[in-house]
């Protein structure tokens, strides 16, 4: 099922290389191109999200999407500086003038920039979707990020939005 839009979040040089490789990014960055060809199939807009900081800075290569990732000049290119891509950004009115209803997620990090945008998302109203392991992050004082991921995935599903 393709939603009305794709946001594609902080796939970005600083974002999955910043403490070794974020985890599965190799597989990470063939699904993200894979779900990215089913929206250009479908001529359904796709949306990238890129942080920037203080480490991120706007312009700079770490600031920078991931080589491999299908970008193209047609589509939308937004900037944040909060875990959600909601918060003081002019995304919901990139979405209200497209009359975008569901949204597809994937990206990095799990438990940040995803954990906030998809409950930010859910909390708009928006119909959110999630393919299984779309999303990555890097091992942590308490769990993996396999254990990560599998945690958010499972607190997100059904409630928050339908992975499949």
């Amino acid at each position: 099922m393709i939603s009305d839009v794709l946001l594609v979040i902080d796939l970005q040089n600083g974002v999955c290389h910043s403490n070794g490789d974020i985890d599965h990014l190799s597989e990470l960055v063939e699904n993200t191109n894979s779900i990215i060809q089913s929206y250009r199939i479908a001529h359904r807009p796709i949306t990238f999200i890129r942080h920037h900081e203080e480490g991120l800075e706007q312009g700079s290569s770490a600031w920078q999407l991931l080589p491999g990732i299908d970008q193209r000049p047609t589509d939308t290119f937004l900037g944040k500086t909060h875990a959600s891509s909601f918060f003081h950004t002019n995304l919901m009115s990139t979405f209200e003038e497209i009359n975008a209803k569901s949204i597809e997620i994937c990206g990095a990090q799990t438990e940040y920039c995803i954990d906030a945008t998809v409950k930010f998302a859910h909390g708009l109203g928006f119909q959110v979707q999630m393919k299984k392991g779309a999303t990555s992050t890097y091992d942590n004082a308490y769990m993996t990020a396999s254990q990560t991921i599998s945690f958010f995935e499972t607190i997100w599903k059904d409630r928050y939005l339908k992975l499949y």
